[in-house]
């Protein structure tokens, strides 16, 4: 496929995440408050989308605590800064096996496991205009932990999600998940066209050289909207091969903490950082207001309690 240079582009932030990364920056926001905080100074800087998700306030680890969620939720929501909120849906589906020689029963310690409207839980009460929907199992870094997304469990959230008008953002790790993607739309389950986040060098999924995404590009269907990220020291790297190759850019603390070697980033410094790219490679930085015209979104306030 010719390259087609993306000229209006939307960038992401990814708030926190949910890996290890909280005590190895000050700036890895926590509590509910500290997590809208930085989202909305990253939206100030620029970005159009904000992707969040939730941590105990005390210890920095991942939750999926909907109290959270919704207090994330409210504080953006009530601030003066426009910003198109997406939360994950990603966690619930952790499984982390015994050793290898007797990997039944589970370890209790990392799994956690939930049924599709337990996971989907925290959407369905805050009704963000984005939530993801990672399109596959993988085996990630860790000996033993297998993030787990059958087949039919994809189903069932993708069916929720298109239930409630909540737009799925399809996270693909591998060529595979995509074309589980196309199976999705082609059987109704998520409507075309989709919107796909390419995640580029997890292990063990996509490793993040220019053939492979290149390869993952080609797999998205002609009128879908994406974007890309690739983690760690690359992060700014793929925002220019995001926007090269027709696509939008993803940037933040949950993919790398680091501006420069030695100098830890917060989440405004590395979208400031974005635009800053995406600029000089002369396209545009779009922002809320475009980007729900172009995805189709609905912003909507929670239901009421």
């Amino acid at each position: 496929m010719p390259l087609a240079m993306n000229r209006e582009v939307f960038i992401t932030c990814a708030v926190t995440g949910s890996g290890g990364t909280q005590d190895k920056s000050p700036h890895v926001p926590r509590s509910p408050a500290q997590i809208a905080e930085s989202a909305i100074a990253a939206a100030k800087a620029g970005a159009a989308i904000v992707h969040c998700h939730v941590r105990d306030p005390e210890t920095g680890k991942p939750s999926r605590d909907p109290a959270l969620y919704r207090e994330v939720t409210e504080r953006i929501r009530d601030s003066a800064t426009d910003v198109v909120l997406n939360l994950t849906a990603g966690m619930g589906g952790d499984m982390v096996f015994g050793p290898v020689e007797s990997p039944l029963p589970l370890n209790p310690r990392g799994t956690d496991m939930g049924g599709a409207t337990n996971r989907m839980e925290h959407i369905a009460d805050c009704l963000p205009e984005i939530c993801t929907l990672d399109c596959g199992t993988m085996n990630f870094a860790e000996a033993d932990y297998v993030m787990t997304n059958t087949p039919g469990m994809l189903r069932a959230m993708g069916g929720m999600m298109t239930e409630l008008g909540v737009k799925p953002e399809i996270e693909a790790f591998d060529t595979g998940h995509l074309w589980f993607a196309k199976q999705l739309v082609t059987e109704g389950v998520l409507t075309s066209p989709a919107l796909v986040q390419l995640c580029m060098g997890v292990p063990w999924g996509a490793p993040d050289d220019l053939n492979t995404f290149m390869a993952m590009v080609n797999n998205v269907p002609s009128d879908w909207n994406w974007s890309a990220f690739s983690i760690g020291r690359n992060q700014m790297a793929y925002a220019a091969a995001a926007v090269l190759a027709g696509g939008n850019v993803r940037v933040g603390l949950e993919d790398n903490i680091w501006l420069d070697k030695g100098v830890l980033a917060t989440n405004a410094q590395l979208v400031e950082r974005a635009v800053d790219i995406i600029e000089r490679m002369g396209a545009r930085v779009i922002g809320p207001e475009e980007v729900r015209k172009k995805l189709g979104l609905t912003k909507r306030a929670p239901r009421a309690r």
